[in-house]
């Protein structure tokens, strides 16, 4: 039998990038049961990306009852519907073969990674406060993307004088404000930026020195994105929300690597049932930033291990 419900989990605090604000995280939890055991996943769909709870909802109800997950990657295309899914399917399959998940996928017992956190878009006075407040975490990643990005990467480095920053500018910018902003981003040590241009014009990214890394959000989804990312950027960032499920992902990071590029592990902002499968691509990433669950009120009852800035994998309660 296969389930599909919607959950809400209360934000710690507002959240806001370059295009709104939210104060929960709405998602999706499959369920997926066979033989009196039951697999789970959770999915979070984007807007950006034409998705919402609905028609989400709709591409999971209509899958055929028994579906495995090699006829899912057909059945569905890359997105939050095949996601929810696919992970529902490993975490039955791990369940059903008394093993964990990393094991059938044939990788190395999965270990703590660094992890990212994330400051949302506020005012230089207000980030510099929160940068403070979380200055002892390794990395921390700003929310940008408005014409007024440079006071609050100054407020940002000003509260957090040693942690590594990466940005995140969310389509906003152009190849002419990235390239005049760069000497500025290395100055005050940014190591990557993550999408500056929006996707329908990263073109314009070829050719373009690019001193800060550039890595693809928005632009790459799954493996056939990589075609069209070759001289624009440096990294990908892979989301199973994007790439459709874990079984995606991992060939998309097997493939994103054999093709020279680094690699980004990242999330929408979900529970740890979301963040659990991608911690198995986050194994040796470039940059992991799974830290969805850090801005929640509320979570789910087994959740992951935050400790010192590192996310732990999975608990077999939880997921795998």
């Amino acid at each position: 039998m296969l389930s599909v419900t919607a959950d809400v989990f209360r934000l710690a605090e507002v959240f806001t990038i370059s295009r709104g604000s939210r104060t929960e995280a709405k998602v999706l939890t499959v369920k997926v049961s066979r033989g009196g055991i039951t697999g789970w996943g959770e999915c979070v769909p984007y807007a950006r990306y034409g998705e919402s709870l609905e028609s989400v909802t709709a591409q999971i109800e209509a899958l055929p009852e028994g579906i495995t997950r090699a006829a899912l990657q057909d059945a569905l295309p890359p997105g939050a519907a095949r996601n929810a899914v696919d992970c529902a399917l490993w975490d039955l399959e791990a369940k059903s073969a008394g093993a964990r998940a990393w094991q059938l996928a044939g990788l190395a017992a999965p270990r703590p990674e660094v992890t990212c956190f994330t400051l949302s878009l506020d005012t230089p006075e207000n980030m510099r406060a929160a940068a403070a407040k979380h200055a002892d975490r390794p990395i921390l990643k700003i929310k940008l993307g408005t014409p007024d990005d440079m006071p609050r990467l100054e407020a940002v480095r000003a509260g957090a004088p040693r942690a590594k920053i990466v940005v995140d500018a969310n389509e906003g910018w152009t190849a002419e404000v990235y390239s005049d902003l760069a000497p500025h981003l290395l100055r005050l040590g940014v190591a990557m930026v993550e999408q500056p241009l929006p996707a329908k014009d990263d073109e314009a990214l070829i050719g373009l020195s690019r001193p800060v890394p550039v890595c693809a959000d928005e632009s790459c989804h799954d493996r056939a994105s990589l075609a069209h990312l070759a001289g624009k950027y440096d990294l990908v960032n892979i989301k199973l929300d994007k790439t459709g499920g874990l079984t995606e992902a991992l060939a998309l990071r097997a493939a994103a690597l054999a093709g020279g590029y680094g690699v980004m592990v990242g999330c929408m902002v979900g529970s740890s049932l979301a963040m659990a499968p991608a911690v198995l691509v986050a194994q040796g990433a470039a940059i992991v930033d799974l830290d969805g669950p850090l801005l929640l009120a509320e979570d789910r009852d087994e959740p992951l291990r935050y400790a010192d800035g590192m996310v732990f994998p999975p608990e077999p309660g939880l997921w795998g």
